[in-house]
């Protein structure tokens, strides 16, 4: 089964998901991606759509009439291969055919804009990682991926285009930059998931507790939607 039901952290964003591609070029350090798939980073980097990946998306697509289905977990659904490949936009006509919600979460930039029309009829949800607001930062944790500039962008024209939009804040490596980033778009997102940066010693050095609840307070100051993760909440009890 190409969809299926994510386990453990994964399923706090969605309760079906599904992978279009083998691998993600974006290249992100702290992707827990290459681990789970028993793979160095660089051939984790050399990605590819999986094999007969639109046949079965199809094929299994009637059984999730009327479900929301997240893209995507373990790649990125508008890396640059999608510009040759066109995968998720097969799929999200294929969704729309049988009533199948996405919810889209990329770092692709404008790439997801070239599909604002699919996403449209199929009334999507669609999102960004946020990390940064540091360029310089962004290059060093995520090289192959859209300018978080980009990404901002992408999800105004999105929010402008009349769909639902969200971020996520996660994982947290500068707390500063994650209040910045709300402050910056808070006008063009409608939902916010916040999560902690993990399998990373420098991650000890932050107080995890004050900067959720200094999310928290950003985020109810701009009567935000949000959820916050289970492996930061444990440290607001």
């Amino acid at each position: 089964m190409v969809i299926y039901e994510p386990a453990g952290k994964a399923k706090e964003y969605c309760d079906l998901a599904l992978n279009l591609y083998a691998g993600c070029a974006h290249g992100c350090i702290y992707c827990y991606a290459p681990k789970i798939q028993y793979k160095t980073r660089e051939q984790f980097q050399l990605a590819s759509p999986r094999k007969d990946i639109i046949r079965l998306v199809a094929k299994e697509a009637p059984a999730y009439a009327g479900k929301e289905v997240h893209l995507c977990f373990t790649c990125d659904p508008y890396q640059p291969l999608e510009d040759a490949f066109h995968i998720t936009r097969q799929t999200l006509e294929i969704f729309t055919a049988h009533n199948i919600r996405a919810r889209i979460l990329s770092k692709g930039g404008e790439r997801m804009l070239k599909d604002v029309n699919k996403m449209k009829k199929n009334n999507s949800i669609v999102g960004a990682t946020l990390t940064f607001v540091s360029e310089e930062d962004s290059k060093k944790y995520e090289p192959g991926a859209a300018s978080q500039a980009y990404r901002m962008f992408a999800l105004k024209e999105l929010k402008q285009a009349g769909l639902e939009t969200w971020v996520s804040l996660e994982p947290i490596i500068d707390p500063l930059q994650t209040l910045e980033i709300i402050h910056l778009t808070h006008r063009y997102v409608d939902t916010y998931k916040v999560g902690r940066w993990n399998h990373d010693l420098e991650s000890e050095k932050i107080n995890w507790k004050k900067t959720a609840l200094n999310i928290i307070e950003v985020l109810k100051k701009y009567n935000k939607n949000y959820y916050i993760k289970k492996d930061l909440a444990v440290f607001l009890s």
